[in-house]
């Protein structure tokens, strides 16, 4: 199974990065074929140019490059941190540049205007890792946990993919050791779970 792995935290040092390093781990260890990409390592340009608007735009080869992978997965992992209730820019960029027309979805002719799509993408499932230092109950009482519906509603239900399964860990800044290491291993048994062995 080819899985999309796509990570977005600005510091190797952040236990987004130990997730997205454990759920690789995992994923591989079950024989699937990963592809990993950390957006800040690579200098992903998250600026939509009115140019790539258009569906039929010319791309950038970088950004085609994620285009092509991600129409040809099997499974999406994302790791990234609940900053002020969303993506960090950068994955948000990467939304506007990547989860595009022709490649994620299509509008269909005679919808009278409601912009409802068709999704295009293949993969049968996403699983969304996120760090948080809010804690549980004020993140669904207050904010109403704004990242369920960006990638379930907004972006993945839209795009075609089935099953979406969203993971938040936290409070991180008052996290143990020994709870960040349980929480690794939880990651991995949930790449598990959702993309099992061939």
């Amino acid at each position: 199974m080819k899985i999309f792995l796509v990570l977005a935290h600005p510091s190797p040092q952040s236990f987004n990065h130990a997730l997205a390093h454990a759920a690789r781990a995992r994923l591989e260890s079950l024989g699937h074929d990963v592809v990993f990409h950390d957006l800040y390592a690579e200098d992903f340009d998250p600026v939509l140019p009115a140019a790539e608007i258009h569906e039929d735009a010319a791309l950038p080869e970088n950004v085609s490059c994620h285009c092509r992978q991600i129409a040809a997965t099997d499974g999406i992992v994302v790791v990234h941190p609940n900053w002020w209730g969303q993506p960090p820019a950068v994955l948000t960029g990467w939304v506007d540049r990547v989860i595009r027309p022709g490649v994620a979805y299509r509008f269909l002719e005679g919808d009278s205007g409601e912009g409802v799509p068709l999704g295009l993408l293949k993969a049968r499932a996403a699983v969304v890792l996120n760090t948080s230092n809010t804690r549980p109950e004020r993140e669904r009482g207050v904010f109403h946990d704004p990242l369920d519906t960006i990638w379930k509603n907004c972006i993945f239900g839209l795009c075609g993919v089935p099953v979406v399964v969203r993971k938040t860990f936290g409070v991180v800044v008052e996290s143990t050791q020994e709870q960040r290491e349980k929480w690794l291993v939880e990651a991995g048994d949930m790449m598990e779970k959702v993309f099992p062995a061939q």
